[in-house]
């Protein structure tokens, strides 16, 4: 039998005034905007609220402390090199967590079987 694990990476700064998370969701908007050079768009192509999907933006770069997009009025959003850089790290990030856990999820599976 196969197993599967996961693990969701969330990064938080330790100012526990600050409202959210950086994480999964808030990575798949900045790649919806990435895509689309719009913030409006992006929340759309997930089925989210504008609102909601600026509020999560907001809060993301209130935890990193920096701007993750460009909003240009009419013209759209696009990524700032930050914003481009949290979606990779966060991706390398996330990758090791699921190698680990699929590796030390192995060897307890094997251990119990013994």
């Amino acid at each position: 039998m196969e197993y599967k694990t996961t693990a969701k990476l969330v990064i938080q700064s330790c100012d526990k005034d600050l409202p959210g998370v950086f994480g999964h969701g808030c990575v798949l908007l900045l790649q919806g905007i990435a895509r689309e050079h719009s913030l409006n768009r992006a929340a759309k192509s997930m089925g989210m609220a504008y609102s909601k999907a600026w509020r999560i933006v907001n809060e993301a770069e209130g935890q990193l402390g920096c701007k993750l997009i460009e909003r240009d009025g009419a013209r759209g959003s696009t990524l700032t090199p930050a914003g481009e850089r949290a979606i990779a790290v966060y991706e390398e990030l996330q990758a090791d967590i699921n190698n680990v856990i699929a590796t030390k999820a192995n060897d307890l599976i094997a251990s119990i079987k013994k």
